[in-house]
């Protein structure tokens, strides 16, 4: 597959048609916050690529998933479902898939750090490869101790990510989380932790990636980190105050926005209110406005 134009920082969201609107606002925000040489990468289905089309430029490439899949899966029509076509059965869900795209999509970026995020995510400062190392070295989005026993899903994703990378199984907890809406790559690493998963299940990464029903690409970065590179180099320092998070799912009023915006900490240059509490339009706009005014003072 074809490398991508060289640059310092390059910015990585899937996305898809009923998302357009809430990635108008990120764009925005990428181009007017990242220097000229940051392209920006956003992964969409095929039938969606007319909808995004406006935002190609020097700026925005614009990629269709199969694309990404290199020809080895296969949208299951009227589904959220793909199959292998090496091995149609069973098929692979759609968050593993998206989650797979966006490792493959690091793997090719000629860049020093890929920034990941999420559609409904804003940047609101000026944004760098500064803004994600200290001291010369590339932070890493871990909270320590961050996933305890109530938190099943995320010790599932774990022994997941130990399994593909051939560490021994979780025994006690708590275990550092690395999720978040905003994170921040190497693409190096990930090239390297690709061929970690395929040497240590003699399958394509890709391949033994979609086959999990339970899977986290953020653990799973966090994991090689720690546990592989940091086993022979100092573990990199960490970043949790990178993003200002608003993640429940009931919608804010816009007191509420405007009070969240003011809570804006003073080292984050992104914003994100989850899109799936359905907070009105008008109402979103205007805390990003005021995170923007937070930001600046």
């Amino acid at each position: 597959m074809e490398r991508v134009t060289v640059s310092k920082l390059a910015v990585i969201t899937p996305s898809y048609g009923p998302d357009s609107e809430l990635f108008t606002e990120l764009h925005r925000s990428v181009l007017r916050h990242t220097s000229d040489d940051t392209v920006h990468h956003v992964i969409v289905p095929t039938a969606d690529k007319t909808v995004f089309s406006r935002f190609e430029s020097p700026r925005c490439r614009i990629w269709t998933e199969p694309e990404l899949l290199s020809g080895r899966y296969a949208r299951i029509p009227g589904t959220g479902l793909w199959v292998n076509l090496r091995r149609p059965w069973p098929p692979v869900r759609g968050w593993v898939i998206q989650q797979a795209l966006k490792i493959a999509a690091a793997g090719i970026v000629d860049a020093d750090v890929v920034l990941l995020l999420d559609s409904d995510v804003v940047l609101v400062r000026p944004t760098d490869v500064k803004s994600f190392t200290s001291d010369g070295k590339l932070c890493l989005y871990r909270v320590a101790d961050g996933v305890h026993a109530g938190m099943e899903r995320h010790v599932r994703w774990h022994q997941v990510a130990r399994d593909l990378l051939g560490l021994p199984p979780v025994t006690e907890l708590p275990l550092d989380d690395y999720v978040s809406s905003l994170n921040f790559w190497d693409p190096a690493v990930v090239r390297a932790m690709q061929q970690r998963i395929t040497e240590v299940t003699g399958r394509p990464w890709m391949d033994a990636f979609n086959a999990q029903l339970h899977i986290s690409e953020f653990i799973l970065y966090g994991v090689y980190v720690d546990e592989i590179v940091g086993a022979t180099a100092e573990r990199p320092p960490s970043n949790t105050s990178i993003c200002h998070n608003r993640w429940d799912r009931t919608p804010l009023d816009l007191a509420a926005a405007l009070a969240f915006a003011e809570r804006l900490n003073p080292s984050a240059i992104g914003m994100m209110i989850s899109a799936k509490s359905k907070t009105p339009w008008d109402v979103r706009l205007a805390a990003v406005e005021r995170c923007d005014q937070v930001a600046g003072a």
